[in-house]
């Protein structure tokens, strides 16, 4: 065993992976201590074979570089797939039955930002995995031998199995927007091979982002996409996040449809197949999720939020799709459970082709609710966990009707407001949802009064959208 101890900034070991800013919070030596670190749980895992990828930005293919080497050190043969979206080095680990897998990739963070995903085995690496990897690193606590590594291109496999669940329908016209991310490496080799026309929008993978910032959460980030669809008179249009697991969507009347409304046109497809399936949303989901998929013969679960907890979550119920706001989407019926936006996208356009309806009249026969978009308020990394709990106690104490599966959702006869600690940013993260704005505003209202109890003011927000 090797004893050189790594000690990372303590920002940077979050609860679903590792990320920080390059050369700030995080440098080339943290991506070889990464790589150890990893390497090491891997080889007392019993494996040997670790995939690794990364994304567009600039700093990823040193880190890459660094990372592999630390994999090798510790005696790790590493398949190198290169520049690829997230769900690609997921497909990869499948695909090669890795013994683990590495993404370098800062997802929709800005572009100084770069970070580590990662998957033991064919499950989710997070929360106290990697609490234990700093901690493997901080003894020094490293294996030691020499690994290989292989370069292996997976585009063809990948692009081949994402193509093999398209069925046949009626030809579309759509727009993509890969937003200069991860995305542009795989577009071309899956969209070329549908039927209809297709217009590929900022494909060239470019880590400063020039187009616009690549989340598809934020309607700004949309507009491009919009105006594309209303010139081209697309059916719709479907954007990407920079490392290519979170869809964004819009109709052909340019309206946005979320993770939860998304969610509502999957689940009724996927249950046809399997009645009374568990069809998982996280806590920041419509009730319109819930209740449409009961009303679909299936049975609703409200869950954490995080993609990580929910993969896990899946994987127990054996549910085959789950979702969140965020636009991370698991399919698990015919595909492998991971949150793979391009598939996602596939999958939006089987519904839409094979039905007589359109995706803007599909999104107005979904209920109308109004509601708020995700707040998300500045607190001190200290104090957020503990205002929701204050607030949670109070709340029991008055007899609310509370979930608590992650943070407070509290449901009163107007509708819900949600209060939770975000576990990757000093943030608190809030939501309400009604059937009308005067509902709104008193859902609003209850809220703020809950906050300011614990000495906290909620910032003015957006108007509500749905």
């Amino acid at each position: 065993m090797s004893k050189t101890a790594h000690r990372f900034d303590s920002t940077i070991l979050r609860e679903y992976d590792i990320r920080g800013i390059v050369g700030t919070t995080l440098h080339t030596a943290d991506a070889g201590a990464i790589g150890r670190a990893f390497g090491t749980l891997v080889r007392r895992n019993g494996g040997r074979k670790v995939a690794l990828g990364y994304d567009g930005r600039l700093s990823s293919p040193e880190l890459a570089e660094a990372c592999i080497d630390g994999l090798n050190a510790v005696g790790v043969d590493v398949i190198d797939i290169g520049l690829a979206a997230t769900p690609m080095l997921y497909f990869a680990v499948w695909h090669l039955e890795a013994d683990g897998g590495i993404q370098i990739t800062g997802s929709h963070n800005p572009p100084d930002f770069n970070g580590f995903k990662m998957m033991m085995g064919k499950k989710s690496f997070f929360g106290a995995d990697i609490q234990k990897l700093g901690e493997i690193a901080a003894n020094g606590d490293f294996e030691t031998g020499a690994g290989s590594v292989e370069k292996r291109p997976v585009l063809a496999d990948y692009a081949a199995r994402l193509l093999q669940d398209v069925k046949p329908g009626r030809k579309l016209k759509v727009a993509w927007d890969t937003g200069n991310g991860a995305v542009g490496v795989s577009i071309h080799a899956v969209v070329d091979r549908l039927p209809g026309t297709h217009f590929i929008l900022n494909e060239k993978v470019d880590g400063t982002f020039p187009a616009h910032h690549p989340d598809p959460t934020v309607p700004e980030n949309l507009k491009e996409l919009q105006a594309k669809v209303k010139k081209e008179g697309c059916d719709l249009g479907i954007a990407f996040d920079g490392d290519g697991d979170r869809i964004g969507a819009i109709d052909g009347k340019g309206r946005i449809l979320w993770g939860d409304q998304l969610m509502i046109l999957w689940a009724r497809d996927v249950l046809k197949s399997h009645p009374g399936a568990t069809i998982i949303g996280d806590v920041k989901a419509s009730q319109a999720l819930f209740d449409e998929v009961q009303r679909a013969g299936g049975t609703p679960l409200m869950w954490k939020t995080g993609h990580s907890l929910i993969k896990t979550k899946m994987a127990e119920l054996k549910s085959p799709l789950a979702g969140e706001m965020s636009g991370h989407v698991f399919f698990a019926d015919t595909f492998y459970g991971f949150d793979d936006a391009l598939y996602c996208g596939l999958r939006l356009l089987n519904i839409v082709a094979s039905g007589n309806d359109s995706l803007a009249e599909m999104r107005d026969k979904l209920p109308q609710l109004v509601n708020t978009p995700e707040l998300r308020f500045d607190c001190p990394e200290e104090r957020k966990f503990k205002i929701v709990e204050e607030v949670k106690a109070r709340l029991k104490e008055a007899g609310a009707k509370v979930n608590d599966i992650d943070g407070v959702r509290v449901n009163t006869p107007d509708g819900w407001w949600l209060l939770r600690a975000s576990n990757t940013q000093a943030v608190l993260v809030a939501r309400c949802e009604s059937a009308n704005e005067a509902g709104l505003e008193r859902l609003k209202a209850d809220l703020k009064a809950a906050l300011l109890a614990s000495g906290v003011s909620l910032p003015d927000e957006a108007p509500g959208h749905h």
